[in-house]
């Protein structure tokens, strides 16, 4: 309706009204309409490629955005900050280091200063890329930090299983007097579950219970609780989380008990998480077949034949590739 007005009244040749359509076109995910707008551009300036390239990665194509990236630097158009940010996060997304690497030395070249946007962005690139060893450097050399910033080290460094880095760097964050957030205490708290850090998460997951940052845990705190205890082997631990919680536990909660039950063979910690799961999920096929296994494990075949009727009798759809019958024995 906006783009029909505008042609209406002249206004679809002005390069303002047509970034801002294809804005509008990449907000709303039709990069079918955002890519014929931009062919359609007589054209093309900084902001039309920089609006392009925020739209693919809006709509996770980060691929199609870093392609558009390279055609906007074979087209000779200079990319200025936005552009830089932008690019950053679809190469973060695509897991494309070489170009994020390519980006930080333009920016390098030219003398660009890290202000808190871009450096941010360097240091969430690195740390999806693997090197957040770069993204520390980065986090070093900027003058000015604000909590995205410091989120994204943390995230880095627990994607990199370094849990004892990210508790530290969490107390350093504490020490400059920098208020954490939901996202920061998630990533601590992913940290230490990917290290083993047991005590360490206990005692951040504790502070967060009391109020000490602010604000109470949500769903995805005791989801992160869960899976520390569960890959640690406390999975009593870690169904006595589950009940007490103020939320009704999702489908994440109980698959992460569920994978760490059969990650330790403990088949009654797994019965139940799967029960819970064919609950609330009760067309999704996979549940019911881990259920029967489960079943077939611990030599209860009557139950395990009774599943396997249920999903019979249900006209579940099995994925292509595997056979009910031969994966519950």
């Amino acid at each position: 309706m906006i783009h029909a007005f505008a042609l209406r009244s002249g206004l679809a040749s002005d390069h303002y009204v047509r970034n801002s359509l294809l804005h509008l076109y990449g907000c709303r995910g039709d990069m079918p309409a955002c890519e014929r707008l931009f062919d359609e551009m007589p054209a093309r300036e900084v902001v039309a490629w920089t609006t392009l390239i925020a739209c693919y990665t809006k709509c996770r194509r980060p691929g199609d955005a870093l392609i558009a990236f390279e055609r906007m630097q074979y087209a000779g158009v200079a990319p200025n900050r936005v552009t830089m940010v932008n690019a950053l996060a679809a190469c973060a997304a695509h897991g494309t280091l070489d170009m994020g690497v390519w980006i930080h030395d333009y920016v390098r070249s030219r003398g660009w200063e890290l202000d808190v946007v871009l450096g941010t962005s360097l240091i969430d690139m690195y740390g999806k890329c693997g090197r957040i060893d770069a993204g520390i450097g980065v986090f070093s050399s900027m003058a000015e930090r604000n909590v995205y910033t410091w989120n994204s080290l943390i995230i880095g460094l627990a994607l990199a299983k370094s849990g004892e880095e990210a508790v530290s760097w969490f107390s350093r964050m504490d020490g400059e007097g920098v208020n954490p957030d939901a996202i920061t205490l998630l990533g601590v708290l992913c940290a230490c579950s990917h290290s083993g850090l047991v005590e360490a998460g206990r005692r951040v997951f504790d502070s967060l219970l009391r109020g000490s940052y602010g604000f109470r845990p949500e769903i995805r705190h005791y989801g992160c609780m869960v899976d520390l205890l569960g890959r640690a082997g406390f999975l009593g631990a870690a169904v006595e989380l589950i009940e007490t919680m103020p939320f009704a536990p999702n489908p994440v909660i109980w698959g992460s008990l569920l994978h760490a039950s059969r990650t330790r063979g403990e088949s009654s910690f797994g019965e139940l998480a799967a029960r819970r799961l064919v609950e609330l999920e009760p067309t999704n096929v996979a549940h019911h077949v881990v259920l029967a296994n489960l079943y077939a494990e611990m030599g209860r075949w009557r139950e395990a034949e009774e599943v396997r009727r249920l999903v019979k009798e249900g006209g579940l759809r099995k994925d292509a590739g595997w056979s009910f019958a031969e994966r519950v024995g």
